[in-house]
Order: structure tokens, then C-alpha cells, then sequence
């Protein structure tokens, strides 16, 4: 069973979720029965009149102090639970000294080891040492008929077993502190792995962002005007709407397989995706790549095909027909990526855009590590068009 698993619970065991070995209730109700069936077998003299009531009435009260050995600790403080075992002890050793004959000593050295167990270290050595004196004292002085069956020692030593009950006592806090450790570590990884989760949807929304938001509202926007067309009997300006719609559609399906890679984590190569996305987009030779080529990690590769593919569709849709450049520049101590798109050459169709894909952008640049700036070149033979670029770091 691995660490924190719960067990089925009883109404002795103890709390928390777990078992303390050694502390199996079988075994534990077996050796407290033994113990009673055995008394009541050898303790003598056992009867209603006399001596014999007085040896019956403290077995029955050291049968209930053993007993209640199996009261939870959470139901028993530990004031009360002291004095508990210490009449417990007392009976113990008076039925010692009542009885002529038995194993009443049995009584003593088990409630002595419990003390060990339930009471703190002082307050349970308090315990034994009494237990001893007092059950080596009776036996010492002859205080009852039973003295000549058992050596004063036998009685010295029943407080020995406390030692045993603290021992386990601190074996069983030092196993509940390690599992409840294992449960907050186990805790803790199901947080990370619900943070993980949430992070990978963050990224499959942006991914699906990329791919749709953009190729489907320019399709929808063509479809639209090729039905506005309709009424006005433009063939041909119909046909252009038709054939953009087409063109659109086709470019997403190519857009959707990036996407489809990506999610898939399929290592990519940068250089060669790059120069297929532009050619896809309609910017041939469109690639320039500067310094020593060499293979980066698969999330700074994917993050960067996605970057290239949102500024390139913005290009298209904001600056249709302008000139287009995406430059790769490898340094000793980052990757840099950069878009840049001349002014329109012809009207555009194009709306207002959500602002998500330049969120997007940034969200992905910040996992890395890495800076972004996007904004509209002022000066320089682009004047007039728009820039991305993102750097990101080794």
C-alpha cells in the first residue's frame, strides 16, 4: 500500500488515515484477551465473600484498565489517560498482593508498556517507576499471601516495558510525520500537474487562435462580399471574392497542420519551416538568416513558427501586397526573430482585429524567457509598414 492510501477505518483506530505498524487489532485484542483469559484461569482466590471479592473486584477493575487500552487517543485526554494507568498500575499491583496464586503480574507489564505508548516520555516513566515500586514492594514485604510465588524482582521489572511503548511511540510520530510529508509532496505535484494542465490548454487556445481567428474572418469577410456582389449582377468581381475565399481556405488547411505539428511536438526544423511558412504566404525568397545556424530546443521552435505565422497573417490582412522580410539572426547568447512588412500596395477588406494574436505573442515570449516588441516602423526604407520582433535567449 504506498504512502497516504487510505485503510479501512474502525472505531479504535487511530487518527489519521493510516495505521501505525505494529499496531495491527487483531493481534492487539488477541494478546489483551489472552491476558484475561489467563488471569481468570490462575489468579486465586476468585468468590463472592472475603478475600475472594477483593481478588475478583480488582481483576475485573485491571480488565477494564487493560481494556480501555483501545479508546482512541482523540477520546481520552491526556490528563485523563494519566490517571487511567495510574490506577490502573495500583490495581495491578493490589491484585498481585490479594491473589495467592496467578499471572496478575501480566496486568502490570502491559499497562506499563501502554503508558509508554499513550502518555509522554516524563509522565510515562512517572508510571512505570511507581508500577515497580509499588508491585516490587508488595512482593518484598509479603503484603499478601502471593508473595512466595513470584520473586520481588519479577515485580521491580514490570515497569520495564514503558520503554518498549516509547520506543514505538517515537517510531510511530516520526512514520506519521514522513507520510503526512508524502501527502503534502503528493499535493504538491497534483497542484503542478493542474498548473501544467492549465498552461497547456493556455497554449492549444493560442495555437487555435492563431490558426482560426485570423483565416476565419477573412473567408467569412470574402464570402460576404461575394454575396453583397450578387445583387449587383459583377460577375467578375464575384469570381475575385470566390477565388480569395478559395485562396484562404487553402492557406488555413496549410495553417492548420502547423498547428497540428505543434501540438504534436514534432521537432521541427526552424530554418525550413520558416522559409516554407513565407513561401506560403506568397513571399518567395522572403528568408534571411544570419549568423551560425544551429538547432534550438522544440518549444523555442514552435513558439517562433508561431510567432512568424501570427505576423505574417497580420501582413497579409493589414498590408496587403506590401513587401515582406522575416529575418533569423543566431547569437552566442540568444535567437532572434523578425517580421517586418512594407505598407499596403493595394486596399484591404480587412476589420479591426481582436488584439488576442498580439497577446498571444507576448505570452509566448514570456515563457521563454525572452522580449517582444511589435509596433510601426517610423523611419528607414519600411517607413510606413509594421515590425515583430522577438528575441529570445539560450
Amino acid at each position: 500500500m504506498r504512502y497516504g492510501a487510505a485503510v479501512p477505518a474502525t472505531e479504535t483506530d487511530p487518527p489519521g488515515p493510516w495505521r501505525p505498524p505494529g499496531h495491527d487489532l487483531r493481534t492487539q485484542w488477541v494478546a489483551t484477551l489472552a491476558v484475561i483469559v489467563a488471569g481468570a484461569l490462575t489468579v486465586r482466590p476468585m468468590g463472592f465473600t472475603g478475600r475472594g471479592l477483593a481478588v475478583a473486584a480488582l481483576f475485573v477493575v485491571n480488565c477494564l484498565a487493560l481494556l480501555a487500552r483501545r479508546l482512541p487517543e482523540t477520546k481520552v485526554p491526556p490528563r485523563l489517560a494519566l490517571v487511567w494507568l495510574s490506577l490502573g498500575v495500583v490495581a495491578a499491583a493490589a491484585l498481585i498482593g490479594a491473589g495467592a496464586t496467578g499471572t496478575a503480574y501480566l496486568f502490570a507489564f502491559f499497562l506499563t508498556g501502554h503508558a509508554g505508548y499513550r502518555l509522554k516520555t516524563r509522565p510515562a516513566l512517572l508510571v512505570a517507576l511507581g508500577c515497580s515500586l509499588l508491585c516490587g514492594g508488595v512482593l518484598f514485604f509479603r503484603l499478601g499471601p502471593g508473595y512466595h510465588e513470584l520473586p520481588y524482582v519479577v515485580g521491580l521489572v514490570t515497569g520495564v516495558p514503558v520503554v518498549i511503548g516509547v520506543v514505538n511511540r517515537s517510531r510511530h510520530r516520526a512514520i506519521r510525520a514522513a507520510i503526512d510529508a508524502a501527502e503534502s509532496a503528493e499535493r504538491a505535484a497534483r497542484a503542478e500537474a493542474r498548473t501544467a494542465v492549465l498552461t497547456e490548454r493556455s497554449r492549444i487556445a493560442r495555437d487555435v487562435h492563431d490558426v482560426l481567428a485570423h483565416s476565419l474572418a477573412g473567408i467569412n469577410m470574402q464570402l460576404e462580399l461575394a454575396d453583397a456582389l450578387l445583387d449587383t449582377g459583377d460577375l467578375a468581381r464575384v469570381r475575385e471574392a470566390n477565388d480569395k475565399a478559395h485562396s484562404m481556405v487553402k492557406k488555413s488547411l496549410e495553417q492548420a497542420q502547423w498547428t497540428v505539428h505543434a501540438l504534436r511536438e514534432d521537432a521541427l526544423p526552424l530554418v525550413g519551416s520558416l522559409t516554407a511558412m513565407a513561401e506560403s504566404s506568397g513571399h518567395r525568397d522572403a528568408l534571411t538568416v544570419t549568423g551560425t545556424v544551429r538547432e534550438v530546443p522544440a518549444r523555442v521552435t514552435q513558439n517562433l513558427l508561431r510567432i512568424a505565422q501570427e505576423a505574417l497573417t497580420n501582413a497579409a490582412r493589414y498590408a496587403p501586397g506590401g513587401e515582406v522580410r522575416v529575418e533569423l539572426a543566431f547569437a552566442a547568447a540568444s535567437t532572434t526573430l523578425r517580421v517586418v512588412n512594407r505598407p499596403a500596395t493595394r486596399a484591404g477588406a480587412a476589420t479591426g482585429g481582436s488584439g488576442m494574436g498580439l497577446i498571444g505573442m507576448r505570452e509566448r515570449v514570456a515563457l521563454l524567457g525572452g522580449t517582444i516588441t511589435a509596433g510601426p516602423v517610423v523611419e528607414g526604407p519600411d517607413q510606413g509598414g509594421w515590425q515583430v520582433e522577438a528575441v529570445i535567449p539560450e
